[in-house]
């Protein structure tokens, strides 16, 4: 149970950190929150995206919590490889929400500016799971992640969910 608690702990303040500067503060610092004029079905699926990310990204950081004991944060990683939920879809479902959470305020809010910041976070986020979280799953979950990765795809979802081995 104190292992959950200091991971909720760890996940709450890791969620305010990494998805709050990348997805909320970044994102306010270049608009202001001001809105320009757009096409309001845009508008419309703009709060659609953000409101689906954001349950997505919430979804996330509880499972980890949940299956995982243990938090995102590196510092802080789970004590055993969170497959379950939106990550039977696919691996990195955490990184496409917040990338959905900053188009989804681009639409809402008119700023093309925010698309081309995507575009420079999903950058950053590739580089990220290439050369620092593939190989370190690798190291800490072996054979297992492999299987893992090997089923599951990386970025574009599947459309039906994976299902894990059964434990022996």
């Amino acid at each position: 149970m104190r292992n959950r608690v200091v991971a909720a702990a760890g996940s709450a303040g890791f969620f305010v950190l990494a998805p709050g500067i990348v997805a909320g503060l970044i994102p306010w610092s270049l608009t202001g929150w001001d809105t320009e004029p757009i096409w309001l079905p845009l508008r419309v699926i703009g709060w659609v995206v953000f409101v689906a990310a954001v349950a997505v990204l919430i979804s996330a950081f509880v499972r980890f919590v949940a299956e995982g004991s243990g938090t995102p944060a590196p510092v802080a990683p789970p004590e055993r490889l969170v497959v379950g939920g939106f990550y039977r879809y696919v691996r990195n479902p955490m990184y496409l929400a917040v990338l959905s959470t900053i188009i989804g305020q681009a639409l809402i809010l008119g700023q093309w500016i925010l698309i081309v910041y995507a575009v420079l976070v999903c950058a950053a986020f590739y580089a990220m799971v290439r050369w620092h979280e593939e190989p370190a799953l690798r190291r800490s979950f072996g054979s297992q992640y492999e299987a893992y990765k090997a089923a599951v795809p990386g970025w574009l979802p599947r459309i039906r969910p994976w299902q894990p081995p059964k434990s022996a």
